[in-house]
């Protein structure tokens, strides 16, 4: 048994979760900045030594920290309400969600056979079921020991769900790429980057939004202009951040600073 004066060495999940973040990298960036050079000369007249400084504008890589902040209770309601609204703006356009589409071909046949139809509409119901859970535990102030347990739980299954469901989607990739829910999927990890992206410069203890805007619409145009104009953060970090939050949402947010650097790495190396 363990000394009770012993001291728990802190993880890094534990440092994640008591400074909000869900994950964190440094990158470096090339800027100009002023360095000051000193250096001693011998006076001619009176024949002393005298320091003179000189400051050159050069370049420099100076360590940026991307920032990936935890939602808050409140963000993580407005992120699936934009959830919600792009998946009925989609099916009123005439898109259909995926387990329309796959309930579609179960009754009438076609390129989806009918055995993998009616197995996606099962997978999809169990997923939303699912899903709805882990947000119902994940926005409680106050998280049991029973609930942190729960949650591990629920992101097993769905990882061994989403599995199950790729398996399936990929032998009929054209069919599923473009459904309700993939748009609203795309919009809600649109909505997680803007919002929950920050920036820390040279270890400053300022850490400022990557997307400055009031609202997703003027993140959006932020986003916008950064990808436009070709500007060096975005370029640097901009495909980066789609991976990490992607693969954040997809894991309902029960991932380690492991897992996390796991792919950070695969991302650095071209495996992914």
């Amino acid at each position: 048994m363990a000394n009770a004066t012993e001291k728990q060495t802190e993880t890094m999940d534990d440092t994640r979760k008591k400074l909000r973040e869900i994950y964190s990298f440094t990158f470096e960036k090339e800027e100009k900045t002023k360095k000051t050079e000193t250096s001693k000369i011998k006076n001619e007249e009176t024949g002393e030594e005298e320091e003179v400084s000189v400051t050159k504008e050069v370049l420099e890589a100076v360590p940026h920290r991307v920032v990936m902040k935890q939602p808050t209770r409140r963000q993580i309601e407005e992120a699936e309400l934009e959830f919600s609204v792009e998946m009925s703006n989609c099916i009123k356009r005439g898109i259909l969600t995926k387990a329309m589409l796959a309930k579609k071909y179960s009754d009438t046949g076609g390129l989806l056979a009918e055995e993998d139809a009616k197995a996606l509409t099962k997978m999809y119901v169990t997923y939303g079921e699912l899903s709805q859970e882990s947000e119902k535990l994940q926005i409680k102030n106050v998280k049991t020991e029973k609930d942190e347990a729960r949650l591990k739980e629920i992101s097993g299954e769905i990882a061994i769900l989403r599995k199950d469901i790729v398996n399936v989607e990929t032998s009929y990739s054209n069919l599923f790429n473009h459904t309700a829910d993939v748009r609203a999927e795309n919009k809600v990890i649109q909505w997680y980057i803007l919002h929950l992206t920050h920036i820390q410069k040279n270890d400053s203890e300022e850490i400022v939004p990557l997307f400055e805007g009031r609202d997703f619409e003027e993140r959006l145009q932020t986003y916008y202009e950064l990808e436009e104009d070709g500007d060096d953060l975005y370029d640097l970090v901009g495909g980066k951040i789609a991976a990490l939050f992607s693969f954040w949402y997809y894991s309902s947010g029960a991932v380690s600073t492991a897992d996390f650097e796991k792919l950070d790495q695969d991302i650095e190396e071209g495996n992914v």
